[in-house]
C-alpha cells in the first residue's frame, strides 16, 4: 500500500506533509530558540531577529510555543484516531458475525453516538472524568468511532457474501481465522481512509477544545491554545493567528491529501490508474535513448 502511494504525486505530497509534521512534533520543543513558558517584559513585540514570529501578551516567544506545542497537538489527533478506531471499527466487523442481537445493540449505539451535540459531550466528559486532554480526546474519538463502525460495517458485508469466505465457512475455518485471512486485507483500505480524515478532525478537534479552555490548560502551549490567546490581541498583533491557523491548516490538508491518495490505489480505479502512471513511464524510458539517438546523430 505504501508503495503504491509513493507513486502517485498527490501521495507523495501528502506523505512528505505529514513527514515534517512529524519531525516537527518529535523534535520541536528540542528546535524552540527559547523556554516556551519563559515570560519577558517584551509583551506583543512584532517579529524581530530575536523573535522571529514577535511575542505574545505576557512576552512569551511565539515561535518557541508553536514549536512545543505540535508534540502534543499531533499526538492528541493520534488519539482520537486510535480511540476512535478501535471503539468504531472492531464492533463493525463483529456485528456482520455475532448475529442480530449485537448488531442492533451496536447500531442503536451509534445512532445515539451520531445524535449526540459534539460540544455538550466533550464538556459533560470533561466535567465528569478531569479536565484535562486525555479525558478531551477520548470524548472526542467514541463522538467519531460511528465513521469507522459504518465504514468496517460496509466493507465487511461485502466480503462476506463473497463465495471464498462461505467456502471457508462451510470448511468449518473459525470466526478469528477468516476475519485475519480474508476480511481485514479488504476492510483495510477504507479504513485507512477514514482514519487519514479522523486524524485531521482529530487535529481540528483538539484546536477547538483548547480554544475553549476544555483539555489542555494554559499555560502549556498547544496550536489551539496559541489561536486562541492571539485572538484576543487582532489590534496590537494582527497578524498572529495567522502562524498557529497555517500550520493546522497545512496539517489537516497533508492528512486529506494522503486519504484521497489511498482512495486512488485502492480497488479497480487505483489499479487501472498506476498501470496507466506505469505505461507512461515505460514509454518515456523507451524513448529517451531514441532522443538521445537522434540528437548525437544531428551533432
Amino acid at each position: 500500500m505504501i508503495r503504491k502511494i509513493l507513486r502517485l504525486p498527490s501521495g507523495r505530497f501528502g506523505v512528505a506533509l505529514l513527514l515534517i509534521v512529524v519531525l516537527l512534533a518529535a523534535f520541536g520543543p528540542l528546535l524552540a530558540p527559547y523556554d516556551p513558558l519563559l515570560t519577558t517584559k517584551e509583551i506583543l513585540q512584532e517579529p524581530s531577529g530575536a523573535h522571529w514570529l514577535g511575542t505574545d501578551y505576557l512576552g512569551r516567544d511565539t515561535l518557541s510555543r508553536l514549536l512545543a506545542g505540535s508534540t502534543l497537538s499531533v499526538v492528541s489527533a493520534a488519539q482520537v484516531g486510535l480511540i476512535a478506531l478501535f471503539v468504531g471499527a472492531v464492533p463493525g466487523i463483529l456485528s456482520v458475525y455475532l448475529g442480530r442481537t449485537f448488531e442492533w445493540i451496536t447500531l442503536r449505539i451509534v445512532d445515539t453516538l451520531i445524535a449526540l451535540p459534539f460540544l455538550v459531550f466533550a464538556v459533560a466528559m470533561t466535567a465528569l472524568l478531569g479536565n484535562g486532554i486525555t479525558q478531551a480526546m477520548f470524548a472526542v474519538g467514541i463522538l467519531v468511532a460511528p465513521v469507522f463502525y459504518r465504514v468496517a460495517r460496509a466493507a465487511t458485508q461485502a466480503v462476506a457474501t463473497s463465495a471464498y469466505v462461505e467456502a471457508a465457512v462451510l470448511s468449518g475455518a473459525g470466526l478469528g481465522w477468516i476475519v485475519r485471512k480474508h476480511v481485514w486485507g479488504k476492510v483495510l483500505p477504507p479504513i485507512a481512509i477514514a482514519l487519514a480524515n479522523t486524524l485531521g478532525i482529530g487535529l481540528v478537534a483538539v484546536a477547538a477544545l483548547s480554544f475553549l479552555g476544555i483539555g489542555v490548560q494554559p499555560p502549556t502551549p498547544t496550536w489551539g491554545g496559541l489561536l486562541a490567546s492571539d485572538l484576543g490581541y487582532l489590534t496590537q498583533r494582527p497578524f498572529a493567528p495567522i502562524f498557529p491557523s497555517a500550520v493546522i491548516v497545512l496539517t489537516v490538508w497533508g492528512f486529506n491529501v494522503l486519504a484521497d491518495a489511498i482512495r486512488d490505489v485502492s480497488g479497480e480505479s487505483g489499479r487501472a490508474l498506476l498501470s496507466k502512471n506505469d505505461a507512461r513511464r515505460d514509454r518515456r524510458r523507451t524513448r529517451e535513448p531514441e532522443l538521445q539517438a537522434t540528437a548525437e546523430g544531428r551533432s
